[in-house]
């Protein structure tokens, strides 16, 4: 079975691909579901956040305050790094134990960070990049809501430069373009990879 590293930056259109391929069957494994499941009300990953970031970054009621974490670590590098040194080996290890569940001809495992974490070339066989215009990127980012424009481009100059993640890609979906164009690369590429794998529709 093909592994498929999908990556992309902020408001790049990762989550409309994915959900465009899912409709084609592909099982699809998202490590951001995976980190809002493991900082979720009694998540695994809340003992260590609080251990590493006290109490300020929780609610009354013990869950987290995804909005003071979000500010700490746009503010702090270290601190983001220290979120991530929690995060990702758990985001990692419960995304290959899903991998390995799947029985299909291949998969997808969305990573946000694939290329600046580095933690999940093993599992993979190809790094798709969805890719835009960072102008497209930035008015994807304020129609979703709840962000300011400067958190916006601190998070973006924060993530992998659209240069290295395109000279890490195997394949470079363009998200530039309606949805229905979009769909009809989608179902390019799925082709594309049904045929790497041997199983054809």
């Amino acid at each position: 079975m093909l592994a498929i590293g999908v990556t992309g930056g902020l408001g790049a259109g990762k989550t409309t691909v994915s959900r465009s391929f899912a409709r084609l069957g592909v099982p699809v494994i998202d490590a951001d579901e995976i980190s809002r499941e493991l900082t979720a009300a009694g998540g695994a990953a809340l003992p260590a956040i609080r251990s590493g970031f006290g109490d300020a970054v929780f609610n009354a009621d013990a869950s987290l305050n995804r909005v003071a974490l979000r500010t700490r670590i746009l503010a702090d590098d270290a601190a983001k790094r220290r979120l991530e040194d929690i995060l990702h080996p758990l985001i990692r290890a419960e995304a290959g134990r899903r991998l390995a569940a799947v029985h299909a001809p291949y998969a997808l495992i969305v990573v946000p960070l694939l290329i600046e974490t580095g933690a999940y070339y093993d599992l993979l066989d190809r790094i798709l990049v969805v890719d835009c215009d960072e102008n497209t990127q930035l008015r994807r980012a304020l129609a979703r809501g709840g962000w300011e424009e400067s958190e916006i481009r601190a998070m973006m100059a924060k993530q992998a430069s659209r240069t290295d993640r395109l000279a890490r890609a195997d394949d470079v979906l363009d998200t530039d373009c309606g949805l229905d164009e979009l769909n009809s690369r989608v179902k390019q590429l799925d082709q594309k990879y049904r045929a790497l794998s041997g199983q054809t529709l």
